[in-house]
């Protein structure tokens, strides 16, 4: 006989445990069972004043982050949605079924703030690659290097050509172009010193403009990884305009901070042409590391009227 769904769940009490709703081999158990984060918590303490109502747990949104993640949820709002409904993720994020999810703004604010001033996301992604060594998985002997472009929330038809804006009051107020001001007085400030950008967004003027990426041209970000071989577990990461330059100084960052950090000093390096320059490519020698890195050869390439290699031509007898 057919059965028949009845309607109508109102049921006053439920005999439910949430601990049972999640299968043993969840990814999200996995995670559970690797992360610590007392660390994260000594980290953050200093950020949060000890007077007024408890703040939103920063464990509760690390975890949620992380989440977002590792099931490619990149709307904060669609992740508060998610956690809300998802058995999984309430049991991960220790949330009981009636607890209440931050507001998606809550992550914003804690982002441009206590987690970036405390580099807790950089702790947590640390404590991950130190968790990778002590079971082996990082050798450390060989590293690659290499940058994916991702698209800066700034619209390509809104631009300024060239470098010079007279930015106003308003614009000043907002966080990225303030920010971008701070920068340019640095030791390493979004742009390159000795070329001037040919477009900058008034929105986010720290984005380059650049031809690389699912766009002919578009403002943009990279995000440089340093790659431990074999295993392919990145070490370091460091985020840079999309601009040859500024990947390049990455580099010379990632390495300086994963020998601090992890002591490792890798004996080669491998990455693709962009990164053959005589620069980087004289930093690796010296810091005897074997590059193994196609060079980058520039000698036909004529750039802003200036004489390649081809034009001239060695004349033995007189030696010029």
């Amino acid at each position: 006989m057919m059965g028949r769904l009845e309607p109508g769940q109102e049921r006053l009490f439920y005999n439910f445990r949430l601990e049972d709703q999640v299968p043993a081999n969840h990814l999200v158990r996995k995670l559970d069972a690797l992360l610590d984060f007392e660390t994260i918590r000594k980290q953050l303490e200093p950020f949060y004043s000890e007077i007024g109502r408890p703040s939103v747990d920063p464990e509760l949104m690390i975890r949620m982050l992380l989440i977002g993640y590792c099931y490619s949820i990149r709307s904060e709002r669609k992740l508060c949605e998610e956690v809300r409904f998802n058995l999984a993720y309430k049991w991960f994020c220790g949330l009981g079924l009636e607890a209440a999810v931050p507001h998606h703004s809550t992550f914003s604010v804690n982002r441009h703030g206590r987690f970036r001033e405390s580099a807790a996301f950089r702790l947590v992604f640390e404590s991950v690659v130190a968790t990778c060594m002590k079971v082996g998985l990082v050798g450390g002997e060989g590293f690659a290097v290499d940058a994916s472009v991702v698209e800066a929330d700034a619209s390509r038809y809104q631009r300024i050509e060239g470098s010079e804006i007279d930015w106003s009051d308003e614009q000043k107020a907002r966080r990225p172009v303030r920010e971008y001001l701070v920068a340019l007085d640095s030791e390493n400030p979004p742009i390159n010193p000795d070329q001037a950008p040919k477009a900058m967004s008034p929105t986010d003027p720290a984005a380059a403009w650049t031809r690389r990426g699912r766009h002919k041209v578009q403002f943009a970000y990279s995000i440089n990884h340093l790659i431990d071989l074999p295993g392919g577990v990145i070490v370091d990461v460091e985020a840079t305009p999309t601009r040859i330059s500024k990947e390049v100084l990455a580099t010379e960052t990632m390495l300086d901070r994963v020998e601090e950090r992890f002591d490792l000093v890798p004996d080669r390096m491998t990455a693709d042409v962009a990164y053959g320059t005589g620069q980087l490519l004289g930093k690796l020698v010296e810091r005897d590391i074997a590059p193994h890195i196609p060079v980058w050869d520039q000698s036909e390439v004529a750039a802003d009227g200036k004489f390649t290699r081809a034009d001239f031509v060695f004349d033995e007898e007189t030696n010029v």
